[in-house]
């Protein structure tokens, strides 16, 4: 094994759990001592170890002598983020880890791997939960490294042998087109992102499910992306938003502030939802009743996700040695409230 300047590299536990057959957790196992494991596999453990001359880091000794019982979550929280998107998410990774006996230190600040590194070296947490995961996300090397269970909220294009939870949203956006099929609409146009859809999975696959869906059911469909954020964006597009607006129009948004400012939208525009043109938001329940008139929506359960991932932490922790893989957490279904027109 050598780095990148061609440097031997120093040897890894996933290294070691390659070349024994079996899982970082159990290589961890049998250098603690906390867990029965076989004597075949102490064995097997061993000779690796002593093949690869693997030597655990300080951080990994110390931790393995004590327990913090503290989960770190690491968010990306920029000035454009929805609190009302996010919020969820942290509100129940927190009261889950606690009725786990775990506490949850917040890291928000965008350091990369190398903040990983840091808190890892530091002995700081048990274990780590990554959100806002990109499909090239430079971090997902550096976690599947670390000798610390790790759960991904979000999908990337490469697991890396890491678990991962999120939201099937093209079931979401296909749910969407077919509330706006079934009750007789022509056209679908979707809010689009500031950010390149491609950046992320979940984006990504919401359009392209909401453009295959609304072909399949005989939808003129478009994105329709802003040229600057907030308010002044959406106003700016208004035009090309409301194009077909006589032609039994449905607007979709992505998010809770996509679906406000649809709402304001037609209320400048002197349309009413639900009657002149349908609005249908990815929201919670209760942001979806909040707005006057309620919005039809499709769940994002964003609590479900974080509780999966946080009881799918816990059990790594415990010794579940399951196969890594993405866990997707359905929609409930689609909540018709008043703000979808019937044209039928």
């Amino acid at each position: 094994m050598s780095d990148r300047s061609g440097r031997p590299s120093r040897p890894t536990s996933r290294d070691v759990a390659a070349l024994a057959g079996v899982s970082q957790s159990t290589v961890s196992y049998v250098m603690s001592g906390k867990r029965s494991v076989s004597q075949e596999t102490k064995d097997r453990v061993a000779a690796a170890i002593a093949e690869l001359t693997y030597q655990p880091n300080a951080g990994a000794r110390a931790l393995r002598g004590r327990k913090t019982n503290v989960i770190a979550l690491m968010v990306r929280l920029g000035e454009r983020a929805d609190p009302r998107d996010t919020v969820p998410y942290i509100d129940e990774i927190v009261e889950t880890a606690r009725q786990h006996e775990y506490d949850v230190v917040l890291v928000t600040t965008d350091e990369g791997p190398e903040g990983l590194k840091r808190l890892a070296g530091r002995s700081t947490c048990d274990a780590f939960i990554l959100m806002d995961i990109k499909l090239d996300d430079e971090r997902i090397a550096t976690a599947a490294a670390l000798d610390l269970p790790v759960v991904l909220i979000g999908t990337p294009a490469d697991l890396s042998g890491l678990d991962a939870v999120d939201y099937d949203a093209p079931r979401a956006a296909a749910m969407l087109i077919d509330e706006l099929a079934d009750t007789g609409h022509e056209h679908a146009a979707l809010v689009g992102e500031m950010v390149d859809p491609g950046e992320y999975w979940f984006i990504s696959a919401f359009h392209e499910a909401c453009r295959s869906r609304a072909d399949e059911r005989g939808l003129g469909f478009a994105v329709v992306d802003p040229p600057k954020p907030g308010w002044a964006g959406i106003d700016a597009i208004a035009p090309r938003l409301l194009e077909q607006r006589d032609h039994r129009l449905g607007l979709i948004a992505r998010t809770p502030q996509a679906t406000e400012w649809l709402m304001q939208l037609t209320q400048f525009r002197g349309l009413r939802p639900g009657v002149d043109v349908s609005v249908l938001g990815l929201c919670s329940d209760g942001i979806a009743e909040s707005f006057d008139p309620p919005v039809t929506n499709v769940s994002a359960r964003a609590r479900e996700v974080s509780r999966m991932a946080v009881e799918l932490l816990v059990r790594r922790l415990d010794g579940n040695e399951d196969e890594p893989r993405l866990r997707l957490v359905a929609p409930s279904g689609l909540r018709r409230r008043a703000t979808t027109a019937d044209f039928t």
